[in-house]
Order: C-alpha cells, then structure tokens, then sequence
C-alpha cells in the first residue's frame, strides 16, 4: 500500500472511531522507516552533488537499486547500509524507539 492510500485510511479509520490494529501499526512503522532511511540517503547524495549513478558506482551498485532505496522501495542489508555509508563517506546511525525512527549519515570528518 502506498504512503497516499495508507494515509487516506488512517484518516478514514480515525473519523469513525475505528482503533488500528497491530498490523496496521506494525505496517506504519516499516513504512516510516524506509521513508526515513529513503530520505537520508538523498539529503546525503545531495548534500555531496552527487547523482545516483555516481552513488552507485561508489557503492557497487546500479543506479535502479539507489532510485529504490531513496524510493523507500528497497529493504536494505547490513552489508549494504555498510555500503552505502561507504559510498557516501560517511558513519550511518540508526535509532529504533516505540514510535519514532531515526536515520542519520553523519560525515566521517565531523565525527
């Protein structure tokens, strides 16, 4: 379900009262979570003037698997997020809380 057509329904559900279930909830927080990691990766290969094909290079990767991940279309593996950090040049930190998810690259020279 895209993020347009979930929205759509948590509001309708919310208008009559209805309580999410724990699938709804599960499913809201994966989808925060990969718009989170979606969105760090962009800021990032912005922030360096980068385009996805150079990001992709850098990672050993193609340029369609980056337009998925910054899509939030992707699930991500460990070797990959350590790729990518690589590829970005920078240390990737994420923090898991019961109703927030946080993604952060932070540069190798600030650290």
């Amino acid at each position: 379900m895209n993020y347009s057509r979930w929205k759509l329904r948590r509001e309708q559900e919310r208008a009559t009262g209805n309580e999410e279930s724990e699938e709804t909830r599960t499913e809201r927080a994966e989808i925060r979570l990969a718009m989170a990691f979606a969105k760090a990766v962009y800021d990032r290969r912005k922030e360096l003037g980068l385009s996805q094909k150079e990001v992709a290079q850098r990672a050993g990767l193609t340029q369609a698997k980056i337009s998925r991940i910054e899509g939030a279309d992707a699930v991500p593996t460990l070797l990959l997020l350590r790729r990518l950090a690589h590829a970005l040049d920078t240390s990737l930190t994420i923090a898991l809380d019961e109703d927030q998810e946080e993604v952060a690259f932070v540069s190798r020279t600030a650290a």
